[in-house]
């Protein structure tokens, strides 16, 4: 495995790689040292895992010679907010409980699919901001330029799936931190409905509802098959998606018809950003081959009303209640307790339930527009990748202006639980990646993966990848 075959197998994806333990081209345990190679020369330079769990994976590949799995063999990233039995969940805090006595349920389905996690990826404290910085893990760094930031929250998962670290990586997002990382670091993020993955061990959804789980990956092949192993809830999680109508990767293999889209621009009300000239280009230039594809497309956007206000109303709620579980308070970063207390103030625990109740008559304006329409097409981010740092060590309400302008357009849709995915759409002029949003109706996962599938046929982006992954690694490339 060394030359432009090393480079091909690093880059395969989850499905081949699969295939390729399958038919024993390649064992799982090869699979595996290359990976942790990649980690050791790579990682020090982008700082995207908390630990690299090696001995334990290697042991785990040994023990899956002959597994069949749709991930067989393929190592993964873990977020650190998912458990991995003999880890701690630090969720980027100093102060944090004990090991995990067993996987978190999407790591479990993971694990019974044949996928190996190789280590635990980095985040922002209690996966606040859309960058991943923090005083226990310190600065994430993009891979594209190691001065940006890989986004967060899932910025550790996205950073090492784009550097060639990994093949594949969960992650989560309660207000864009699948699609933002996707987007600053040219990969395919999607966040399912609410209810399509369980929450177990937790006994309730992060931040009131608006926290999914989902995959990270650089095709949309490879984000379907991760969402088919992820997804299904157990009795007694909170929320629940409705079916899906064909599995994520028979969606991927199916011609999405004639879609109504409506392409949409229109910041919602009180949003500060301004969208740069680059991302302004990816989004004219994806309606557009929506048009040439066949789709109707239409000048059209949700009512958002004050989706803003509430959103911010449940997330720094959820913020406060995240911050309650951690055992001791007293070591979270100064930004975190600022957020925590702005929570606690905006909605003391009399106001929840009305919170809840606004958020449903929200979502039912916002859910309107698909009365008339089958996806929407938004920017994915006002710029492309910001400063490593983004607003990590500033005052709150310095971070959250600068998360406010980042990304404007993925929390509306946390609010509804719609399934939203961003795509990569192409290169800035300082060359790091465009990217766009498509948001599709509740449980309609398999239309945004057809679709999907279809812009990615058109207008490939898998084969390119970072400088930074083509480093010399012990004699041969990376």
């Amino acid at each position: 495995m060394s030359g432009q075959g090393f480079d091909e197998l690093a880059f395969a994806g989850p499905a081949a790689l699969a295939e390729k333990v399958r038919v024993r081209e390649v064992s799982a345990r090869e699979l595996v040292e290359l990976y942790l190679r990649r980690i050791e020369a790579l990682d020090p330079r982008v700082n995207a895992f908390r630990i690299v769990l090696a001995e334990e994976a290697l042991a785990r590949a040994d023990s899956l010679a002959g597994f069949d799995g749709p991930l067989a063999g393929v190592p993964i990233a873990v977020k650190d907010d998912l458990a991995v039995a003999g880890q701690p969940v630090t969720r980027g805090s100093r102060s944090y409980g004990p090991p995990a006595s067993e996987d978190a349920e999407p790591v479990r389905r993971l694990r019974a699919a044949g996928a190996i996690p190789v280590g635990v990826t980095k985040v922002p404290e209690l996966m606040i901001f859309p960058w991943t910085a923090s005083d226990a893990g310190g600065v994430t760094r993009n891979p594209w330029d190691l001065s940006r930031t890989p986004g967060g929250s899932s910025g550790g998962s996205a950073a090492a799936l784009a550097a060639g670290m990994v093949p594949a990586a969960t992650g989560s997002d309660g207000g864009g931190s699948i699609r933002i990382p996707a987007a600053c670091c040219g990969l395919v993020g999607m966040k399912p409905t609410r209810g399509r993955v369980s929450h177990r061990p937790a006994p309730v959804a992060g931040w009131l509802g608006l926290s999914e789980y989902g995959p990270l990956a650089r095709t949309v092949l490879d984000s379907a098959l991760l969402l088919d192993v992820m997804h299904g809830v157990l009795p007694g999680d909170e929320y629940s998606a409705p079916r899906l109508r064909v599995s994520c990767v028979e969606a991927t293999r199916r011609a999405p018809g004639r879609l109504r889209v409506a392409a949409s621009r229109k910041l919602p009300p009180g949003a500060m950003a301004r969208l740069s000239r680059d991302q302004l280009r990816a989004w004219e230039g994806t309606r557009e081959l929506l048009v040439d594809l066949g789709h109707e497309v239409v000048e059209q956007g949700p009512a958002y009303g004050l989706a803003a206000l509430e959103f911010t109303r449940t997330w720094t709620r959820g913020v406060y209640e995240e911050s309650l579980t951690v055992p001791d308070r007293s070591r979270l970063e100064r930004s975190t307790r600022q957020m925590a207390a702005a929570g606690r103030y905006l909605v003391p625990a009399r106001r929840r339930s009305a919170l809840l109740e606004r958020r449903a008559r929200v979502s039912a304006r916002i859910l309107a527009l698909w009365n008339d329409v089958d996806v929407l097409l938004t920017p994915g981010l006002a710029t492309t990748a910001i400063a490593a740092e983004g607003g990590y060590g500033r005052p709150a309400p310095v971070a959250f202006n600068v998360a406010a302008r980042f990304t404007p357009w993925t929390p509306p849709f946390n609010l509804t639980g719609q399934p939203a995915v961003a795509l990569p759409a192409g290169y800035g002029s300082d060359g790091l990646p465009l990217s766009v949003q498509l948001v599709g109706r509740p449980g309609a996962e398999d239309v945004l993966y057809s679709l999907s599938a279809q812009l990615e046929q058109a207008r490939p982006w898998a084969s390119r990848v970072p400088p930074l992954a083509t480093t010399t690694i012990g004699g041969t490339s990376a």
